[in-house]
Order: structure tokens, then C-alpha cells, then sequence
């Protein structure tokens, strides 16, 4: 059996959105964010939908996070895994053994 080849799997991953697409999405994500800033009863609940800022605001921006490909923004991809850590690993606290010998069972 074969493995997808990794040229393939990247160039997928790489590609850009449909401009049209992408375009559509952006407008309901900022014009979301406007509604949520300029009228108070967008920032509410509503009981068919739930909460509001959630649909008008967070699912678009979901979605255009989605057409990217789910990819981390440049800063947080470049970061080395070797700059996070500084310190030693913490350690457990070990705890003295007690006898168990006078215990009956």
C-alpha cells in the first residue's frame, strides 16, 4: 500500500482560497463585527439562535480562518520549539514510604 506523497499533501495545503469566496466571507465577518459595535441588542441572546456575537462575529471569523486551511498566523509558525523552554522540567514531590506493617486486613 502507498502513502499520500508530502509534495501533495503541502501544495494542497498551500493553495489559496477563491477569491469570490473569500471576499463574501470577509464582508459578513466585518460587517458582523459592525453590528455587534454599533447596536446593543447584537451583542444579546436570542432564543432561536443563542448568542448572537457568537453567529455574527465568531463563525464568520471561523470561516475565513477555514479557507486558509486552519494555518497559524507567520509569528506563531516561525517560533522554535527550542525557545520555549528555559527552565529544567518540573518534578513531583515524592512522599516518604509509610510501614503498613501494623495494618490487619
Amino acid at each position: 500500500m502507498s502513502k499520500p506523497s508530502a509534495p501533495s499533501y503541502r501544495r494542497k495545503q498551500e493553495s489559496n482560497p477563491d477569491p469570490r469566496v473569500l471576499r463574501c466571507v470577509r464582508q459578513v465577518a466585518l460587517a458582523g463585527m459592525a453590528l455587534v459595535l454599533v447596536w446593543p441588542a447584537a451583542r444579546g441572546h436570542s432564543i432561536w439562535i443563542g448568542w448572537l456575537p457568537l453567529w455574527l462575529v465568531g463563525m464568520p471569523l471561523a470561516s475565513w480562518w477555514a479557507l486558509y486551511g486552519f494555518r497559524l498566523p507567520a509569528a506563531w509558525r516561525n517560533r522554535k520549539a527550542g525557545q520555549r523552554r528555559r527552565g529544567p522540567q518540573a518534578r513531583r514531590a515524592r512522599r516518604p514510604l509509610r510501614w503498613r506493617g501494623s495494618q490487619a486486613a
